[in-house]
């Protein structure tokens, strides 16, 4: 263990003997210099330090050896109240005007690195400045050490916990704001550099071009991608994650800035927001020796700016506003797929939000059935399926049914006619077969107004899909409780077209096919309601002897229904859930009664 005084005497003897060139430094020297030096600064002998670190014949050494003292003076530089502080920052502030950049680029990103957030903070914004400051030493060979210290800057800000709330925002506890800050500030001179030599070439003839040399065009290009990265990254985290405030519930909002400024970099850098838009439609030049497609523009990325452009309508007085509503929905809903198979809660609000902001501008009635030729106007109702029904939070599954409504609402009849017809098919769960076949029913109604007579909701074409309506998944063994949505809105389909469509003019076809419907929907469903009622009457009967004769022994039964176990209750809590069961079925059955009796009232008049 060396002692301060030990330590300074090294320091001094290492200096003195290494008054030689650069490549004639031993391992021992750099050790003895490396761990003396640090040991000076730790015990408190800056002021003795500045003193060797700024003697001119001490110049070269400093230059090969010095960035290795950053450790101890960023130690003393974050703590802010160490009386050797003021020394300590002329040491740094001297190493950086002097040391070799790539040295020094490395020395820093190494400091770079914590692990407790408000230590990665505060090194965030002691560091960022410095290493701007290295980076622009470096000149024209910049370019990787810029990726290489955004990577390592991005990748610190996101441990960085996220402001969700308006308070979290403006209090920014862990400064997580303050850091998007400084993350622009940091690449706001590579942006200029980059913009100038945009605006020269542009200035230039092509044949100019063709004379300058083409390594310097490539440190640009290469620059230019560094920052396209990073604003890639930027928007896919935080930018995807976080949910900005509008203006009105938050005036100055750190966050919606710190998007208006990645967008702002994008134009800056050469990038059209129009095309990154609607990159999945436009094709867009080959880069030769570049990233593939999906690694330069990855999709999450892109799904994530349009929802800036869209919902947030950032950046909307570059955004050109020739295209049409279909065509930006035609672009968006490849966004919205990307973001809507996902499962992070943050993602698919965006998705939902953005496909909905798509939709509100299309004219309702106007999508042509064409669109189902396109996979994602199919893939997308089926992940919006997905978070109607198994979305953990409440508000985003009401939000998707509002938005799967509004989607319909959009096509036009025969395109709603094969929509329902694909949902029937493949959704897989009967509260969607039941919403999709309740729209059936609607549409019905609207074509038999006067004046709004239509060949798919009406007549022949109607009937292949009331085939697809009228039909037990299982027949006769059909879960009728798992069933029970698509059932009881079959039921109340078929009780309308029994009431609304009168025999003698037959508009929908239901008269022509009734036999039909008698035979493969209304017997099979009656034969159902009964073997269900007496499996369930069975195991009522059953548990509430077993309730009598072991109510001292137990307190908990095992109810077995249609081969498996309900979970574990009270027998009290069973005998409800049985009750329940055969209210079910009595409803069911006092339905297609009525359906029956109408029939036989029809047929008789």
């Amino acid at each position: 263990m060396k002692t301060a005084g030990m330590a300074l005497e090294q320091l001094s003897e290492v200096v003195q003997r290494c008054a030689l060139p650069d490549d004639s430094y031993t391992t021992e020297d750099h050790n003895i210099f490396t761990v003396a030096g640090q040991t000076c600064i730790e015990e408190g002998n800056s002021a003795q330090v500045l003193s060797i670190v700024l003697d001119e014949k001490n110049q070269e050494i400093v230059r090969c050896m010095g960035w290795n003292l950053l450790p101890p003076l960023i130690q003393v530089l974050l703590k802010k109240e160490d009386k050797n502080l003021p020394q300590c920052l002329a040491i740094f502030n001297h190493l950086l005007e002097t040391c070799r950049p790539k040295e020094l680029l490395i020395g820093l990103l190494e400091q770079l690195e914590q692990d407790d957030p408000d230590t990665i903070a505060e090194s965030l914004h002691l560091l960022l400045k410095p290493l701007q400051k290295v980076l622009v030493r470096l000149g024209g060979r910049k370019a990787s050490s810029l990726g290489m210290a955004l990577s390592s800057v991005l990748d610190q800000v996101a441990k960085l916990p996220l402001p969700h709330t308006k308070e979290q925002e403006e209090d920014d506890v862990f400064s997580f704001c303050r850091c998007c800050t400084d993350m622009i500030d940091f690449v706001r001179p590579f942006v200029q550099e980059v913009r100038h030599n945009l605006l020269n070439n542009e200035m230039q003839s092509e044949t100019a071009n063709r004379t300058v040399g083409r390594q310097g065009k490539d440190k640009e290009d290469e620059l230019r991608t560094e920052l396209l990265k990073f604003c890639m990254k930027s928007l896919s985290h935080p930018l995807l994650e976080v949910h900005l405030k509008d203006p009105d519930t938050l005036a100055l909002s750190p966050l919606r800035t710190f998007a208006t400024e990645i967008l702002n970099i994008l134009g800056s850098i050469g990038e059209s927001l129009s095309s990154l838009v609607h990159q999945p439609l436009l094709k867009r030049k080959q880069v030769p020796g570049f990233l593939e497609e999906e690694v330069r523009y990855p999709k999450e990325s892109l799904a994530s700016l349009a929802h800036l452009v869209f919902v947030h309508h950032l950046a909307a007085d570059t955004f050109p506003t020739v295209f049409s509503p279909v065509f930006s929905l035609r672009c968006n809903i490849e966004h919205v797929s990307v973001l809507l198979s996902r499962t992070e809660e943050s993602k698919l609000q965006k998705g939902l939000e953005l496909y909905e902001k798509s939709l509100v501008r299309v004219e309702d009635g106007s999508l042509r059935a064409d669109l189902l030729e396109i996979k994602t106007f199919l893939t997308v109702p089926q992940n919006l399926i997905k978070v109607m029904t198994i979305c953990p939070k409440h508000e985003l599954r009401t939000k998707g049914l509002k938005v799967f409504q509004l989607s319909i609402d959009k096509f036009n009849t025969e395109a709603k006619y094969r929509f329902f017809q694909y949902m029937l098919k493949t959704s897989n769960h009967s509260g969607v077969e039941g919403y999709i076949i309740k729209n059936i029913k609607n549409q019905i109604d609207i074509a038999l107004q006067p004046g709004n007579s239509n060949v798919w909701f009406e007549g022949i074409q109607l009937m292949p899909l009331l085939r697809k309506v009228f039909i037990l998944p299982d027949g006769p063994e059909t879960d009728l409780l798992q069933y029970l949505d698509r059932v009881m809105e079959s039921l109340n389909l078929l009780r309308y077209l029994v009431i609304r469509d009168k025999v003698t003019e037959n508009q929908t076809g239901i008269w022509t096919e009734l036999y039909k419907v008698e035979d493969v929907f209304m017997k099979p469903l009656r034969v159902g309601v009964n073997m269900s009622r007496a499996h369930y009457e069975r195991e009522l009967q059953n548990t509430m002897e077993a309730k009598k004769s072991k109510a001292k022994e137990e307190s908990v039964l095992s109810v077995s229904v249609g081969g498996e176990e309900l979970p574990s209750m009270t027998p009290e809590s069973q005998i409800q859930a049985l009750h329940s069961a055969l209210h079910t079925f009595d409803m069911i059955e006092s339905v297609l009664a009525r359906i029956e009796e109408l029939i036989e009232v029809k047929d008789n008049l």
